[in-house]
């Protein structure tokens, strides 16, 4: 067999080796944007796995969906770094990934499918390490004590049990602050990174946050330096988690909504149902991804099952509204108006909001978007420019049943 030496602290960098050398039980990251926090999970996953070969990983996030573009592609490209991955497999249904020499396995669940997770078993060695990619989404302390159950029993002999959480610190009510950073525990290491350890950022990289450091400080203290977010003044409190199905909605009108993006923030579809009577708005699903052309946003809706959905788009994008149309899509484009963030706001406000879990970029945003404040840190009644991709898509999506707003123009078909 061939053999190829590379320096690991060459490969891995800088910044983590307390997070490498942890054994307890709870290792916890909270970090800043391109504060390599998930890369170098990655890595520490797949050199160790090799490492010990009794070992298998579990690899979860709260919706199954969204692990294949995120972990299941780090742990890849984790494998090439490494320059190992000749000798392992990874498959697409279901998601999975096999280190061949042995038959080691790092399994992926989300918890949407609560019965996979609680019931895993592997053939080779013992299921001994998990990770919870975006651990910011769990938002119930119950969610995270039933996957840490799942990890129990006996293990060889070198072998230890434990749990990695990443996240990004919006919030500092999150439970995860005050069960693993607020009380000092022997077998929990918690720690904060951000992008000052990420060597490999260009200077185009560097600049990002520079201008974030300017233009908004607020942003810069968490999705910069990674510390937590403080959340005053929510917008919306008028909202809840809340498992529902179609058969619930039956009697609702459909409620679609797109906000544009592309390198920088993400296309945000908002896919929901209003029931007028009742006073409710149903939060059904969601796309949510940077870096998508049109033709790519009309994909991913078709891919979705939402292409033949009339949904209302941000107007300020009339090109991209006409190629979304010429490609089949039923889409209208949002009429503003004068002072409509607020009157849409308000009008959602008299609605109770239920959200189906599975939307987790919605719940982000809904629970981080405030109200802004001036430069005397007093409130103002005007909404931050930030998790917001979401919210204006569903303030779209419900235009035409505000009272006073304007008429909106039909799509092809009548509304």
């Amino acid at each position: 067999m061939k053999t190829r030496t590379v320096y690991l602290p060459n490969l891995v960098g800088r910044g983590y080796k307390q997070f490498w050398d942890f054994r307890g039980r709870y290792r916890v990251v909270k970090g800043s944007r391109a504060s390599k926090k998930s890369k170098t999970t990655a890595l520490w996953f797949i050199y160790n796995l090799m490492k010990y070969p009794g070992s298998n990983l579990l690899v979860v996030r709260k919706t199954y969906r969204t692990l294949k573009d995120s972990c299941f592609t780090d742990l890849q490209w984790a494998c090439e770094r490494l320059h190992v991955a000749h000798l392992w497999d990874f498959k697409l249904s279901p998601l999975e990934a096999t280190y061949k020499p042995t038959g080691q396995k790092i399994l992926f669940r989300g918890l949407d499918d609560p019965l996979k997770v609680t019931s895993i078993t592997v053939s080779v060695g013992v299921l001994c390490w998990g990770w919870i990619e975006e651990a910011y989404e769990l938002m119930s302390e119950d969610d995270f004590n039933m996957l840490d159950e799942s990890i129990r029993g006996e293990l060889p002999k070198g072998l230890w049990k434990q749990w990695t959480l990443t996240l990004n610190p919006w919030n500092e009510h999150h439970w995860i602050k005050k069960r693993f950073f607020d009380t000092p525990d022997p077998n929990v290491l918690a720690i904060t990174t951000n992008y000052q350890c990420n060597e490999w950022l260009d200077e185009a990289d560097l600049k990002l946050f520079e201008d974030m450091k300017k233009n908004n400080p607020r942003r810069y203290q968490v999705a910069g330096l990674g510390h937590w977010g403080i959340v005053e003044g929510l917008v919306f409190e008028n909202w809840q988690e809340a498992e529902f199905t179609l058969d619930d909605v039956q009697q609702c009108e459909s409620i679609n909504g797109l906000d544009f993006g592309y390198s920088n923030d993400p296309a945000a579809l908002f896919i929901g149902f209003i029931d007028q009577k009742r006073k409710k708005i149903f939060v059904w699903d969601e796309v949510y991804k940077k870096g998508l052309t049109n033709r790519k946003i009309y994909e991913e809706v078709t891919k979705s099952g939402y292409a033949k959905k009339k949904i209302v788009a941000d107007s300020a994008e009339p090109k991209s509204i006409d190629e979304l149309r010429g490609y089949g899509l039923r889409v209208a484009a949002s009429v503003k108006g004068p002072d409509s963030i607020n009157h849409g706001i308000q009008f959602i406000q008299d609605y109770e909001i239920l959200v189906h879990p599975r939307c987790v970029h919605f719940i982000t945003e809904i629970s981080n978007y405030t109200w802004d404040k001036d430069r005397f840190g007093k409130t103002i009644n005007r909404p931050i420019d930030d998790f917001n991709h979401l919210m204006d898509a569903m303030r779209y999506s419900v235009e035409r049943f505000s009272k006073g707003s304007p008429k909106l123009k039909t799509f092809k078909g009548g509304i």
